[in-house]
Formats: C-alpha cells, sequence, structure tokens
C-alpha cells in the first residue's frame, strides 16, 4: 500500500551517512524527519556486502562515530556482521529506529519551486520535504557487465554485493570477474570449498600485508574504564593515517610502499610466470591499495588459475577468454565495483531550472564542499563529489559534511529562509581549489585507468587532501556562499 508523507528532513539511505545524520539531528532537538530505505533493514553498504571474508580495511577504532565509540571490537579490522551490527546498537541507542521506513526505494527526486519542497517518489509513495539528505553512498550501486553471450549461459551468477548464500558453492567450478577490494576479500574464503577458481584479472592490485590482531579481553576492559584512553588510540590511528598523504600527493614516495608490496608478492607467490602476472606496472595508488595476508597465498593454491586475457564469449556452460581458450565453469561472480560517478539516483533528481543532477554535472560530478549543489535547492549530499578517500576513514568526512548542514539549517533558521543553494561562483571556486590540489597527485599521474576518474577523466571521487583541512574547510560556514530565498519568493 502506498502513502503520502510530509516531513521537514528527508533521509535517503540508512548507513553511517543517513545514520549519522539522523543522530545529530535528534541531538539537535529536531525529531521532524524520516529516513527512507530501500532494504528490509538499515545498514547501507555494510548490509549489503555480505560475501564471505567480508571487513574494513581502516581500523575500526577510527572507522566509526566519533560520537559513539566502541572498546569491544573484536579485532584491529573489523568484519562486516560486527560493523553492521554496530549501526544498528547505534540506531537503537540514539532513538533513530522509529523515524526509519523500511523498504522505501527512492526513485526519482524533484523540486517544486512554487512549494519550495522536494517531491519524492519511492516504492512507498510519495513524501514531500524541505529537505532532502542523499546519504545513499558511492558503492551502492553494482556494476554488472554486459559480458557477450551471458543470457544463454545456464550456470549461477551475482554480484559480489548481492550474494547468493544459498547457493552451495562447495565442489564448484567457479569465474571471478574482477580483482579489486571485495574480491581480494572474498577469493581465499571461497578458494577452500571450489573445486576449480578462475580469477579473471584486467589490471593487478597493489597489495600490502594487513596488519590485523585479536583485541585482547584486557584490552577491551581498559578502553571501557578509560574512554580517553580509546580516544588516545584513535587519535594515534588518525595521525598514522594521515602521514599517508604525503606519498599520494608525492607519487616518488610511494617507492617504499611499492618495495614492500613486491616483498609480500615474492613471499606469497612463489612461480615467477604467476608473479609477473600479479606485478603492477602503475604507480601505487593510483588505484586502490590493499591490504591481504591470504589473497595472494590463495592464488597459488593448485585449484586457481589466474587468466588476464580478459573474456571473448560466455556460453551455456562455459568462458571463452580473448585467447579463444575455453574453460567450463558452473557460477560467474561479478566483483566488479560500483558506479561512484554516476549514481543512478542523479538520473532522476531535477532541480530548480528543470534539469537533473546528470545534466547539470555534464559528465563530471561538481558539489560545493563536496555536499551542495547550484541549481539544487535544499539538497545535502554526504560522500558526494571529491569526498571519499585513498587513505583513511570516510566516517570523518561524513561527520564533518553533517556539520555543514547543521549550520546551513541553523541559517535557515535564524534567516527565516524557505530554500538555499550553494552560489554557482562559491561552487567553482570549491571545485577548482580541489582540481588544483589533484595535480601532480598519484591519482592523476600514477599511470592507471581507476574508477576513482569519471567519463571526463577527472578525479571526482577523491578528496586530494589531509582530512583535517576538509574538516576546517566544511565545518567554518560562508554565509555569503549560499544564496537564500524567504517563503514565496520565486528563484
Amino acid at each position: 500500500m502506498t502513502e503520502r508523507v510530509d516531513t521537514r528532513i528527508a533521509i535517503i539511505g540508512s548507513g553511517f551517512g543517513g545514520l549519522g545524520m539522523a543522530i545529530r539531528l535528534l541531538e539537535r532537538g529536531i525529531d521532524d524527519f524520516v529516513v527512507l530505505e530501500r532494504a528490509r533493514e538499515i545498514g547501507g553498504t555494510w548490509r549489503d556486502n555480505s560475501y564471505p571474508g567480508c571487513a574494513c580495511d581502516v581500523e575500526s577504532h577510527l572507522y566509526s562515530f566519533s560520537f559513539a565509540l566502541n572498546p569491544d571490537w573484536s579485532r584491529s579490522f573489523s568484519s562486516q556482521p560486527e560493523i553492521l551490527d554496530y549501526l544498528r546498537a547505534c540506531a537503537e541507542r540514539f532513538g533513530v529506529t522509529p523515524h526509519v521506513r523500511l523498504g522505501c526505494d527512492v526513485r526519482a527526486l524533484r523540486w517544486e519551486d512554487d512549494a519550495q519542497r522536494w517531491r519524492i517518489e519511492s516504492s512507498a509513495g510519495v513524501t514531500t520535504a524541505s529537505v532532502v539528505v542523499v546519504a545513499t553512498g558511492p558503492l551502492s550501486d553494482p556494476i554488472v557487465p554486459e559480458l557477450p553471450g551471458i543470457a544463454r549461459f545456464e550456470g549461477k551468477t551475482f554480484h559480489s554485493a548481492q550474494w547468493d548464500h544459498a547457493y552451495d558453492l562447495a565442489g564448484k567450478r567457479v569465474a571471478v570477474l574482477g580483482t579489486g577490494a571485495s574480491a581480494v576479500q572474498f577469493v581465499p574464503e571461497i578458494q577452500k570449498v571450489v573445486a576449480k577458481l578462475d580469477v579473471y584479472q584486467r589490471t593487478p592490485p597493489w597489495i600490502l600485508p594487513r596488519p590485523d590482531r585479536d583485541h585482547s579481553a584486557e584490552e577491551r576492559r581498559r578502553f571501557r574504564r578509560h574512554p580517553l584512553l580509546q580516544r588516545l588510540h584513535r587519535a594515534r590511528l588518525y595521525l598514522q593515517h594521515e602521514l599517508f598523504v604525503f606519498p599520494f600527493r608525492r607519487p616518488k614516495l610511494m617507492e617504499r610502499g611499492q618495495r614492500m608490496a613486491l616483498r609480500h608478492l615474492k613471499r606469497a607467490v612463489a612461480d615467477p610466470a604467476l608473479r609477473a602476472k600479479l606485478t603492477p606496472r602503475y604507480t601505487m595508488g593510483c588505484k586502490r591499495i590493499l591490504l591481504s595476508n591470504d589473497y595472494l597465498p590463495a592464488l597459488a593454491r593448485a585449484n586457481v588459475e589466474v587468466i588476464t586475457a580478459g573474456v571473448r564469449e560466455v556460453r551455456e556452460r562455459s568462458i571463452v577468454d580473448g585467447e579463444g581458450v575455453e574453460r567450463e565453469v558452473d557460477a560467474i561472480i561479478y566483483a566488479t565495483g560500483f558506479r561512484p560517478t554516476d549514481p543512478p539516483l542523479a538520473a532522476t533528481t531535477v532541480g530548480r531550472d528543470g534539469r537533473t543532477l546528470i545534466e547539470a554535472w555534464e559528465g563530471s560530478p561538481k558539489a560545493y564542499m563536496g555536499t551542495t549543489v547550484a541549481g539544487f535547492p535544499n539538497l545535502f549530499m554526504l560522500l558526494g563529489p571529491n569526498t571519499g578517500l585513498g587513505h583513511s576513514s570516510v566516517v570523518y568526512m561524513i561527520e564533518a559534511q553533517i556539520e555543514h548542514v547543521l549550520k546551513v539549517l541553523r541559517l535557515m533558521e535564524r534567516r527565516g529562509l524557505a530554500a538555499v543553494e550553494p552560489r554557482a561562483e562559491a561552487q567553482r571556486a570549491f571545485v577548482s581549489r580541489v582540481d588544483s590540489r589533484m595535480r601532480g597527485t598519484v591519482w592523476t599521474a600514477g599511470g592507471c585507468a581507476s574508477w576513482y576518474l569519471d567519463g571526463t577523466g577527472r578525479n571526482s571521487t577523491l578528496w586530494p587532501d589531509f582530512t583535517w583541512r576538509f574538516h576546517r574547510r566544511v565545518s567554518r560556514l560562508r554565509a555569503r556562499d549560499y544564496a537564500g530565498r524567504r517563503a514565496g519568493e520565486r528563484g
């Protein structure tokens, strides 16, 4: 049954961004909001990605809310179930759960200028809101490639972010397409049970050892008794990650990391031919750096073959690679990533002048402070353009953006404004500074084609600097950078 809901603020998504926004609104005494979640439970990417071995690649004492530290993380790099439990606990603890509408798949947003409100169309009906916070994240919509002949394949197919736990991989011949962050985690797990594993690799990743360990009962007890110690531990982790900015900004400094990765590869893979296949030919950091102790050894097992010739076609029960070699296969698992520079909702989000976000961006997503877009009043994006990270915790970025949203909301209240949006010139100036800081970094000069780059070749995904600089810049509201209108005023 569909319904109509009118609210002050609509938050789309219930991962770290959506829950963090909801919690901070409640802390400010704002309870006229809803959280629209397309799935049947909260959790965002940590709900969707439940593949074997799924875990965070940033230490959990850093990859968590600053206002909800958890002294009981069991490991340095926590697993997906533990992170999902943490998000559920936060939703309950801070009273967000009553505001969440599950099974509400948002399909389109349209700004109605006369009413100065957003009309949100979803599977559950229509919601109207003065303010919309899009917290769907950049890794929420999987990419599934259109392989030649895939329609006639008689076996099982699924994406790593839509893992079919009902399908038993034991004894099967399995093909994995992709060697990114997800594959590096689940390949060692499924290698143990499948009969044959074909890993189709386009570009080898740089892989460093994963410094993971259990947290002892005494450590957890100490953090519970002395929260300041946990904050100091978190601060130490934060500073360590901030130091990684230097080699990202000066690619020559990546040589030490590359030597470490090559030693890691040599220890794990004895076969020189396989080692050559797994050796990257671009500067470390150009693509996402991956952490794993078991991926490379898994590729050296007798039941695994690494294929670099691509896919020519798929047949009923086999895959033919680019060199014409046919391999029988029972299941295909796509580890082919997501759409960070082309989010589907952007194509159906219509702003003040009748253009969609996709049309306004013209192939390259841009936003003021990575959060607001000229021509789209009262629309805020968490983890929007140029807020991703290659070196630290995006939760830190999310919290900085949330503070920016709260300050804009206070500005609207203080000045009696019904609608605000960034001035076009302020947005251009911010994007220009980001692009200037991006030049010469490993992300643009590292010699690879990564998912960080959009269709124009611009890096519209990452923040190219220290995260404290982003926090300082975003948390200081420049009211002059926003154009506001009172109720009844036309744009």
